[in-house]
């Protein structure tokens, strides 16, 4: 048996289940509503919500004769408390580079502060604004 988290990005790795996860966002459906968009037999509608049910990502009621689905979303909690470790990586790089950008934007031509360079670095001038040689320098040459 997988861990719950392995289940959900199984159950998510397949585009139609997540086109049936995002209907399920606006509301309740029936498994003829939720197969009307898709060009595929009500069978293989029926097997992707096995999968999506086993891993605890949508729920079936009673309704008379209906059995409506909805969306659950711990699982999906689950997943974003897992990313969030992640994104705290890429949002701290997201300021890295903000902050770099705003350096670079400072010198008003974006050449590292020297003057005189129109078509940006040459070969001719080892020291101008290539992208080597752009990077905030640490410490003295």
């Amino acid at each position: 048996m997988e861990d719950p988290l392995s289940q959900t990005f199984a159950a998510l790795a397949d585009p139609t289940r997540r086109a049936i996860l995002a209907r399920l966002a606006e509301g309740e459906a029936t498994v003829n509503e939720l197969a009307a968009p898709f060009d595929i037999s009500l069978p293989a509608i029926s097997r992707h919500l096995k999968v999506l049910e086993a891993a605890g990502l949508i729920s079936r009621g009673r309704a008379a004769q209906w059995r409506p689905c909805r969306l659950e979303a711990a699982p999906l909690q689950g997943l974003d408390g897992w990313l969030d470790s992640y994104r705290r990586l890429w949002e701290g790089s997201f300021d890295k580079m903000d902050a770099y950008l705003k350096l670079m934007q400072g010198d008003g031509n974006g050449s590292n502060g020297k003057q005189g360079s129109k078509s940006g670095p040459s070969s001719a001038d080892p020291g101008s604004a290539g992208p080597d040689n752009a990077r905030p320098r640490r410490g003295k040459p």
